[in-house]
């Protein structure tokens, strides 16, 4: 790292009733390289984590806290939480993160590294996913397998291109950058802030960076099931970019090619071993049993490429059925029911735009 960026990166962590992480994810960053300061701003929370907090303040001399009482009209809970921590930082980057991330040793001073090379004023990663549970791996790295495809990587991170990403997992940006173009506070409402930041630092000329993050940092996004069916129903619609006809698109496909050919070939073949087939429906089987096989095969693959590991693509039927239902969900939220629940608040979605994490 070059001498111009020790000691220039301000981190800012929102927490909400994160009892479970906040220590993780600051013992994560307190020993990085090019550490300014850490900001963590408890919004709320209800939990242990103001008391974890001041705990870990007596250990890092580089580790602040402030609490967040009250939550402005117009703003939703995580955009001014990083407002506001931003407000009270100094570090030539800003570091935003969330409270269930771990960085990896050494993780910051490579990516300033990259971040100079490539000149860039955003640049952010997809971390690597935790997937403990059999739902988690169905779904989590299913649902970054299609964002892959929304939002690619060497796309958004063309100046030539309009396509624009990021994800609030791991988001750095100059200070300069991120004041001219309004920082937080002009994504106020956003449910999807991180994109839409984005989108406004492309506009403006600003270089981004998105890269798959696997190395550098890791996440475990929802810690039951519920969580995480909130959380894509909060997110899923407006990273389809609230089309519904890529939308449509996109489900037909995944119902296609991901979730119909394994029990279609398991009813193939109960007719058959019925008595009831025909040279017609045994090669039908045997088309099923092929397409299913390649499909697992290519989305392995999928998964090599994010960094993922591979194991999760035995889940892929699953994966793609609970990922389907969780969009058609999204778009009720969204298009009828014209509400979001998330983090213990309600957001109208006649008024929000964008949340999320990609």
């Amino acid at each position: 790292m070059s001498e111009s960026s020790k000691g220039s990166v301000s981190v800012v962590i929102p927490a909400r009733n994160e009892e479970v992480n906040i220590a993780r994810v600051v013992n994560s960053l307190a020993g990085q390289e090019g550490v300014r300061e850490i900001l963590v701003v408890d919004d709320q929370s209800a939990d242990r984590t103001g008391e974890i907090l001041k705990s870990l303040e007596a250990q890092f001399t580089s580790l602040r806290s402030l609490r967040i009482d009250s939550l402005p009209k117009g703003w939703n809970g995580k955009t001014y939480a990083l407002a506001t921590g931003a407000r009270q930082t100094s570090g030539e980057w800003l570091l935003f993160t969330d409270a269930d991330t771990e960085h990896r040793p050494g993780s910051l001073a490579a990516l300033l590294e990259v971040a100079e090379q490539k000149r860039a004023d955003l640049l952010s990663l997809s971390p690597g996913q935790e997937t403990p549970t059999w739902w988690e791996k169905a779904v989590i790295p299913f649902v970054y397998v299609r964002l892959s495809k929304l939002y690619r990587f060497e796309e958004v991170s063309d100046p030539a291109s309009p396509a624009a990403a990021a994800n609030g997992q791991f988001l750095l940006i100059r200070r300069g950058i991120y004041q001219r173009v309004g920082g937080h506070e002009a994504v106020r409402g956003a449910l999807l802030e991180d994109v839409e930041l984005a989108r406004r630092v492309k506009a403006a000329g600003g270089r981004l960076v998105f890269l798959p993050g696997a190395p550098w940092v890791r996440t475990r996004m929802y810690a039951t099931f519920t969580e995480m069916w909130r959380g894509w129903t909060k997110n899923l619609y407006l990273l389809y970019g609230a089309d519904l006809g890529r939308i449509v698109v996109g489900c037909g496909e995944t119902l296609t090619f991901d979730v119909l050919p394994t029990p279609a070939f398991l009813v193939l073949c109960l007719w058959i071993a019925a008595g009831q087939g025909s040279a017609a429906i045994a090669l039908a089987a045997v088309a099923l049993f092929l397409l299913a096989l390649f499909r697992q095969w290519s989305y392995g693959r999928a998964l090599g490429r994010l960094g993922f590991d591979t194991r999760p693509a035995a889940f892929q039927a699953p994966g793609a059925l609970l990922f389907s239902l969780m969009l058609l969900n999204s778009v009720w939220a969204y298009r009828m029911a014209g509400r979001v629940e998330w983090k213990g608040r309600e957001y109208s979605t006649k008024t929000s735009a964008g949340g999320g994490k990609v």
